[in-house]
């Protein structure tokens, strides 16, 4: 099952995805149950965001800019605040995902420093400069950690988080929900608690269509990863809010399965990126069959994923309809996926949650646990020395 050294054992098999004993015995760190809990992360994080004065940094008056500090699911937050804001928001948000501040932010500015582990040298950098340049500032992160004591120090609002299951990948939402709490509370985003009930409810729903006991042809976490395992993705967001879905799955793809994606969002990955379209991996034999090849990754050949957002602009959704079509003309495989709900939040949720599901059955079609990051790990490791 294990992937030593970060290596696919073997082709994909999608008949794993609806054998319910190696389901079990596949996952053994529960990355399926995890996904699953999405509905009672948003909610948790919600409490303690309340809890925990998030809202509090309103206080000082709007900011001149919100500026989010974090790398991996925690640069992903700083992303969904900006899309859940929306361009209209009067406030730009920026996400930093390095060891510096932009010479501009100052006291003016409102920082938020968000990670997974409460010990990331990038955001523990970032937010003591905040702190020496005056800024305001919120942190969130697991308690008793370099992070927190940061805070504390500071007399700045801090919302503990807590890992779930043990895998600190999947606390994005808790590091999420405060952010968008905090926005709320300066009247830069309407997310009260009704929105994120409404968004736990939609995420409920689609862990029970994406359960383990689903089969394959009506499960749709299944459905996306027999498809993404067909070729390499090729991932493209209709709006922002869909882009950082985009970029989220591409992330979780690499995590959890080892497995390469490409992301942009629309309009300019049309110009971007269309090219591949004629390049040597959209090249398809039509009289080869590649169920019955033995190699043991995916295929050298492209599949297109739309990922569509229902505030579209007229022109995107013009672009969309002839890369799609372009696509399509050369023999590229297309799949398009539709966010579900109203608010900007709820929409957002259901993409990345279905891609999270995806991602995770991807791995596990491939004969990997999706848990382990050995190659990960190893970078930290050197890193640290």
């Amino acid at each position: 099952m294990s992937r030593p050294g970060g290596s696919p054992t073997s082709r994909f098999d999608p008949s794993r995805l609806d054998d319910q004993a190696y389901l079990s015995d596949g996952d053994p760190s529960g990355m399926l149950r995890t996904v699953a809990s999405a509905a009672a992360q948003v909610r948790t994080a919600y409490r303690a965001a309340v809890e925990a004065g998030a809202a509090a940094v309103a206080g000082q008056g709007r900011p001149r800019a919100l500026v989010v500090a974090g790398v991996g699911a925690a640069g992903i937050a700083g992303d969904v605040l900006d899309a859940v804001c929306g361009p209209g928001t009067p406030v730009p948000v920026l996400t930093v995902r390095g060891y510096r501040l932009p010479g501009w932010v100052g006291a003016a500015d409102l920082v938020m420093v968000v990670s997974f582990t409460g010990r990331g040298d990038e955001a523990l950098a970032v937010g003591a400069e905040a702190v020496r340049r005056g800024c305001t500032l919120l942190a969130a992160g697991p308690p008793d950690t370099p992070l927190s004591a940061l805070a504390a120090q500071a007399g700045a609002p801090f919302v503990p988080i807590s890992t779930v299951a043990g895998q600190p990948r999947a606390t994005m939402w808790g590091l999420a929900v405060p952010l968008l709490v905090a926005a709320s509370a300066f009247g830069l985003a309407d997310v009260g608690e009704p929105v994120f009930e409404a968004a736990a409810a939609r995420l409920e729903d689609i862990a029970h269509r994406c359960r383990p006991a689903s089969d394959s042809f009506i499960n749709p976490g299944k459905t996306l990863a027999m498809e993404l395992a067909d070729g390499i993705p090729v991932i493209w967001g209709s709006s922002p809010l869909a882009a950082v879905a985009a970029h989220r799955l591409a992330g979780r793809l690499a995590e959890h399965a080892g497995y390469p994606a490409v992301w942009g969002e629309l309009p300019e990955a049309a110009h971007n990126q269309a090219g591949v379209f004629d390049g040597p991996l959209a090249v398809r034999d039509i009289f080869h069959d590649f169920a019955d090849d033995e190699s043991s990754g995916p295929q050298a050949r492209l599949r297109l994923f739309v990922l569509r957002d229902t505030d579209e602009h007229p022109q995107v959704a013009e672009r969309r309809q002839a890369a799609v079509r372009l696509a399509q003309d050369r023999g590229v495989p297309v799949s398009e996926v539709a966010s579900e709900g109203d608010h900007p939040f709820e929409r957002l949720a259901t993409l990345i949650c279905l891609g999270d599901f995806a991602s995770v059955y991807l791995a596990l079609g491939y004969g990997l646990d999706p848990a382990p990051m050995s190659a990960i790990t190893e970078l930290r490791a050197r890193i640290s020395q």
